[in-house]
């Protein structure tokens, strides 16, 4: 039962960080650009994060997007950490540990 729950979070989360990130609010918009990226790059890291919620929820891509997730994570908290904002790391954190929950027990 775990594994289903871990990979239905993990694949809800990320899918929907994604719809997100490609809709965007300003606020958001203008974190990527202060982030030093180009104005679209919302975009980008949204359709990423769909990719990635799209191939955990299937067993025989899983382990690619628990692979391209932990890079899209990792891109994302190099960047908050350059950028010192210490209150995108919580989130982050808890995506990163969603993805290892659901390799731990897939």
């Amino acid at each position: 039962m775990l594994p289903v729950i871990f990979t239905s979070l993990s694949a809800a989360a990320f899918a929907g960080a994604g719809v997100f990130n490609v809709i965007s609010t300003p606020a958001t918009r203008d974190s990527f650009v202060r982030w030093g990226y180009p104005a679209w790059w919302h975009r980008v890291t949204g359709a990423l994060e769909v990719i990635v919620g799209a191939l955990i929820a299937f067993p025989t891509t899983r382990f690619s997007g628990l692979l391209l997730g932990a890079i899209v994570i990792a891109a994302a908290v190099f960047t908050v950490i350059r950028f010192r904002e210490w209150s995108h790391l919580a989130p982050l954190g808890a995506f990163f540990a969603l993805l290892a929950l659901t390799w731990s027990v897939g």
